[in-house]
């Protein structure tokens, strides 16, 4: 067995390896509701043998979206929509995971399909931004500061979204606290200005982030694990450091978070040295910084490379994104190239056809066991 497809336990939960779905926004939900893409999309994953399948960024309020074609977490109807999800995921055998997000600055803006660049008007279905100061992003209209009021309703709409998402049937909940979005525009100096406790010091401007973690363990069962995504440095001069954020890393530790996902920039426009493997330093540096299990992410493209992030202890998961849009089956290719003979993979513990072993297989193709690939 790799190690890249040795289980992995967080509290309560085992995962079957240790190559996961990237988080990706897929910009075709109608009013925060995943429909028949997302269906398939992650569905189609799911059958191709990830450890976890996360989802893309879920609003936790309207205005929280990037896009108006984000799908979100903040009512009833869109519980029953994702439940479709998790139970075509968890049918392949699958764990599936919702990342819970807040644009800030950075929503209210156009689905990159070519319909415009920049802000959406209200007269577009657009609506007005918030942030932790009134400074815009490059190119996009610029934010209402928050007040002290309002911020103190961010982590009770996480709380509230990480509820739902339990009814909806997911097995991990991931705070998106990275790529530029509410609550790193708090942690990162470049973004956030403020002078009350919310500002300032790292231990300030980490605040926020802080107050939702605790919220969201709050009410998300102690047998499911607790994620977050974070960016490392902004790659920029004056921004987040990795040093910084391997601190607030340790500190979230302290706050009911079993892994952090180690991934970088989106803050402010920026150059960024990008190539395979590019991020996972920063990972490493986070792991050994704060004693937490992290995940790597950016430009893992082969099982080969995967295998040996995790063989160095750079990391203990590693996500793959756009490789996996372009190969669905990505971690049974992987397999396959690593040498494992999939006949031999267990099924994930509970999952349909658990108590029946594989049969032999032909190529690195998996053969379908009462509804469940061969994990």
């Amino acid at each position: 067995m790799t190690r890249l497809l040795e289980p992995l336990t967080l509290r309560g939960t085992t995962f079957a390896n240790r190559a996961w779905l990237a988080p990706m926004c897929q910009y075709s939900a109608v009013d925060g509701l995943p429909g028949d893409w997302h269906l398939v999309h992650l569905g189609g994953q799911a059958a191709g043998g990830f450890g976890l399948v996360l989802t893309e960024a879920a609003a936790v309020v309207p205005e929280g979206r990037i896009s108006p074609q984000d799908a979100g977490l903040w009512n009833e109807a869109q519980v029953v929509a994702w439940r479709r999800v998790t139970d075509v995921v968890h049918a392949r055998g699958t764990l599936v995971g919702v990342q819970l997000a807040h644009a800030g600055r950075k929503a209210s803006t156009y689905r990159p399909f070519g319909e415009g660049r920049g802000s959406v008007p209200q007269a577009e279905g657009g609506w007005a931004t918030v942030g932790p100061s009134a400074l815009a992003y490059p190119g996009l209209a610029a934010p209402a500061e928050l007040t002290t009021a309002q911020i103190r309703e961010i982590p009770r709409a996480f709380a509230a979204a990480a509820v739902r998402a339990a009814e909806a049937g997911f097995d991990v909940v991931e705070v998106h606290a990275a790529h530029g979005y509410l609550l790193h525009q708090f942690l990162s100096p470049l973004s956030n200005r403020r002078t009350d406790e919310y500002g300032g010091p790292l231990e300030n401007r980490a605040r926020l982030l802080v107050e939702t973690t605790d919220a969201v363990r709050a009410v998300w069962p102690d047998d499911r694990p607790l994620l977050v995504r974070l960016s490392a440095t902004d790659w920029a001069e004056g921004g987040l450091t990795v040093e910084e954020v391997t601190q607030v890393a340790k500190d979230l530790g302290g706050h009911g978070v079993d892994l952090v996902d180690v991934s970088s920039g989106g803050n402010v426009p920026a150059e960024i040295p990008v190539g395979p493997g590019y991020q996972v330093p920063a990972a490493r540096a986070v792991r050994e910084g704060s004693g937490l299990p992290v995940a790597a992410v950016g430009l893992i493209t082969t099982g080969q490379q995967a295998e040996q992030v995790l063989v160095d202890g750079a990391a203990d998961v590693v996500l793959v994104g756009r490789a996996a849009l372009r190969d669905p089956h990505w971690p049974l290719r992987a397999a396959h190239e690593l040498g494992v003979d999939l006949s031999m993979l267990p099924l994930r513990p509970g999952a349909p056809g658990a108590d029946v072993v594989a049969g032999p297989v032909t190529g690195w193709q998996p053969q379908l066991v009462r509804g469940a690939w061969p994990r």
